[in-house]
């Protein structure tokens, strides 16, 4: 039993979602390792909310169980290079994407997992970025990694993030 089934045994090792006309149907392996909400216009319009909260994991790690999402190939204004969101044709939910970027990994929409409290939110594996592009009500947390943009530069090498002390809105940074 992994450490954290262990913290908590009733949490289930993997987790099911789908989309909202119940045609796409997915399980994940594993609870993902890493945790990204992004505040970037890109992921405000995506969602239709203030930030996309997305749990990364290997592609591999999503197994479709029911469907097949269509896929819309978004170009990146910051990296330029292509994000493939995978859809539902029907209902039009987005369920996960996947990026040429960072080939191989994928990045969930978290609101399409049926138990939204399955995804741990740990602060040591939790990142805000693009918190200049954020709400300025938005309240950023205490002792999580914040990047004002990107946490890669546009060649990879990976940023310094600023860890704040206390909440604050985004607006105040």
């Amino acid at each position: 039993m992994a450490a954290e089934d262990q913290a908590n045994p009733t949490k289930a090792s993997t987790a099911q979602g789908g989309c909202l006309c119940g045609a796409i149907r997915y399980e994940i392996a594993k609870m993902p390792e890493r945790l990204t909400i992004c505040h970037c216009r890109f992921c405000q319009r995506s969602t239709g909310a203030a930030q996309m909260t997305q749990p990364a994991l290997p592609a591999a790690d999503i197994v479709l169980l029911q469907g097949n999402p269509k896929r819309y190939t978004h170009i990146s204004t910051g990296s330029g290079e292509a994000i493939h969101i995978h859809f539902c044709d029907t209902c039009g939910t987005k369920l996960y994407q996947t990026f040429d970027r960072f080939g191989g990994a994928a990045g969930l929409y978290s609101g399409t997992l049926d138990d939204p409290n399955w995804l741990d939110v740990p602060a040591e594996n939790t990142k805000h970025i693009f918190v200049e592009e954020a709400r300025n009500d938005t309240l950023i947390p205490a002792h999580v990694a914040v990047f004002s943009g990107h946490a890669l530069a546009p060649d990879g090498t990976p940023l310094v993030p600023e860890t704040l002390d206390q909440i604050r809105r985004a607006g105040e940074l």
